[in-house]
């Protein structure tokens, strides 16, 4: 069984605890498509199944070695230098936005480090040979961002010092522990061994919705933003740049093919519950790649959709429609489907702990089929459109007519699971 939200949309995959919801879910829900989770995450290069213990309380404060390994350069001396002498450590360089990030980076000159494991992509289904062709232009470094330690004897074994480090790594599947382990554990690793290696500044991809955050990802997010501005409160060489970027546009592509087939476009309630500036994945990365010399960009959050108005789901299945040449089909799905289907998920966690993540995901799926990926007003609780920055040239139309033509191939949409 499977669902397919139209907008903010959840990518959804059976498994061996269907059972449980297949118990109280209906016939017409489990008509749904699939689709995948936006904005807030990402693929990384990291191996979610790999789980680890994690703690939620705070670590130690962070400070770079007092014998690094390599001599740390001059923290204000990189934003002089020209591209091709400046260093730029990248995590999450294999996933889906980290692959045009080093691209992006690699094109504008700099010198690009990228971190990489050793099986890559989605369930770790690249080998070490496609790694190194996908990132062809950087310098591979082999290693496990989960692993501090690792890490910086990969880094070590480099031998130059690191300017500045950008981070594309997420959780894959949002799931508790994983959120822990990727948005803060692994990202904090790479905050950690970048500045034992000298870098300056740290260019963060984290997400719009951590404005209000519901979820443990993003709880897991805010918690390694607050600690990055604290380092730079705390040394005044260094500095921060954190991207909260909205929807990508792959992830308001599940249903264009579905589409194509004759089958209607699903939305939650009329429709107009939400509403997004979709992005991108180049221009997205063009703006990452702003923010790692961009002197306006130092110390700063930074949210960002891409040009045009903002869209619902209505809007976005009716620009589908008019590049079909068809009249607007729609199937509306009840938002209460998904608070019921919750509110026995989390009364089954408390006899079953194992569906925790599951609980978790119908929260993730909730949460974007009812909230915008918009600047939030924290005095009204009102989403605005005219506030949230514009970016870039590439428009969600022209995605959806290239996807009718040439379908969906290179947009995997991740490892996500809700029951």
């Amino acid at each position: 069984m499977s669902l397919r939200f139209s907008s903010h949309v959840l990518n959804l995959h059976s498994s061996k605890n269907q059972s449980l919801f297949n118990r109280f879910s209906s016939d017409f829900i489990t008509k749904i498509q699939v689709s995948s989770i936006p904005y807030a995450l990402p693929s990384s290069s990291v191996n979610s199944s790999e789980l680890f213990k994690f703690s939620r309380e705070k670590l130690n404060p962070i400070t770079a070695s007092t014998t690094p390994s390599v001599e740390t350069v001059d923290s204000s001396s990189f934003r002089a230098k020209n591209p091709k002498e400046v260093n730029v450590l990248v995590v999450g360089s294999t996933g889906y936005i980290g692959k045009f990030v080093v691209k992006e980076l690699i094109n504008r000159g700099f010198n690009v480090i990228a971190v990489a494991r050793e099986k890559s992509g989605i369930r770790g289904k690249n080998s070490k040979e496609d790694t190194l062709n996908e990132l062809k232009g950087a310098n591979v470094c082999i290693s496990d961002v989960t692993n501090l330690d690792s890490l910086e004897k990969s880094l070590e074994s480099l031998g130059v010092p690191i300017d500045v480090v950008v981070s594309c790594l997420a959780s894959r599947s949002g799931g508790v522990k994983d959120s822990w382990k990727i948005d803060y554990e692994a990202t904090r690793n790479s905050l950690v061994a970048g500045r034992n290696f000298g870098a300056s500044h740290f260019v963060l991809l984290s997400a719009i919705c951590v404005q209000k955050p519901l979820l443990e990802f993003q709880r897991a997010k805010l918690k390694f933003e607050a600690e990055l501005m604290r380092e730079a409160e705390e040394n005044s060489g260094f500095s921060y740049s954190i991207v909260r970027p909205t929807a990508f546009f792959k992830s308001l592509g599940g249903q264009v093919e579905l589409v194509k087939d004759g089958k209607p476009y699903v939305m939650f309630g009329d429709g107009k519950l939400c509403a997004c500036k979709p992005i991108s994945e180049p221009d997205l990365a063009s703006f990452i790649a702003d923010c790692v010399l961009g002197e306006d960009k130092i110390n700063q959050v930074l949210p960002i959709g891409g040009p045009g108005k903002a869209l619902t789901p209505l809007e976005q299945g009716e620009i589908l429609f008019g590049l079909l040449g068809r009249e607007p089909k729609f199937l509306k799905v009840p938002i209460g489907i998904m608070d019921f289907a919750i509110g026995v998920l989390d009364s089954l966690v408390k006899i079953f702990p194992s569906l925790e993540d599951a609980a978790e995901f119908g929260k993730i799926g909730r949460y974007y089929a009812a909230e915008s990926m918009l600047i939030l007003d924290p005095e009204t609780g009102e989403y605005s459109a005219e506030k949230t920055p514009s970016y870039g040239k590439d428009t969600l139309e022209e995605f959806f007519e290239r996807v009718l033509r040439e379908g969906m191939a290179g947009q995997e949409l991740g490892e996500q699971t809700i029951f």
